[in-house]
């Protein structure tokens, strides 16, 4: 009988949430050596940090689905300083063309020192700082946050998934490019 895992992985910039090979991009095979686990949710291409995966269907489902509830917290450097009336709107949610999201945890951050540099490393413009948001949402739509942020008008320049339910990379998590097997108590405490 096979035990229930969870994987833990620091997804880096440009890997797909699939095993199956990509034209473009390097996939989860060339990361993860363990058979039989699948990413509990996704992950987009260009963002990166902890993508979960398991091996058993009810807790992927209890980990992705919208109706759980189980927070996500982001890390996003956005183009622009952002404001306290913007930051508001994105707590108490956003219009967006097929929906409006459900409020919002949201807080402006110093630039995280924690991060490792991307590769590659963002635009930057000279003449436009940037900003940095701590942004905790529930639904975990397509592509959500960076939604959100480009309908307040701040696009969204990098985009980091710090924590999961109660399982942050930077407390327990692995180096970028890395993972390790975790305990289902550390997600749900």
């Amino acid at each position: 009988m096979t035990t229930n895992r969870l994987i833990a992985f620091n997804k880096p910039y440009g890997v797909v949430s699939q095993f199956s090979s990509h034209e473009k991009h390097d996939s989860l095979k060339q990361y993860i050596t363990e058979s039989g686990f699948y990413p509990a949710g996704r992950l987009d291409t260009d963002s990166e940090g902890l993508l979960l995966l398991t091996n058993d269907g009810h807790l992927q489902a209890k980990i992705a689905e919208p109706k759980f509830k189980l927070e996500k917290t982001y890390w996003a450097q956005v183009e622009g300083l952002i404001s306290l009336p913007t930051l508001e709107r994105l707590a108490q949610g956003v219009e967006l063309k097929e929906f409006t999201t459900a409020p919002a945890k949201v807080a402006m951050l110093d630039e995280p020192t924690c991060l490792w540099l991307r590769d590659p490393p963002i635009r930057e413009r000279k003449s436009i700082p940037t900003s940095w948001l701590s942004i905790t949402i529930k639904e975990g739509k397509n592509r959500q946050v960076r939604r959100m942020c480009a309908a307040v008008g701040f696009p969204c320049l990098r985009l980091v998934r710090v924590q999961i339910g109660d399982f942050n990379l930077f407390d327990h998590g692995p180096a970028l490019g890395e993972w390790n097997f975790i305990a289902v108590n550390q997600l749900f405490k």
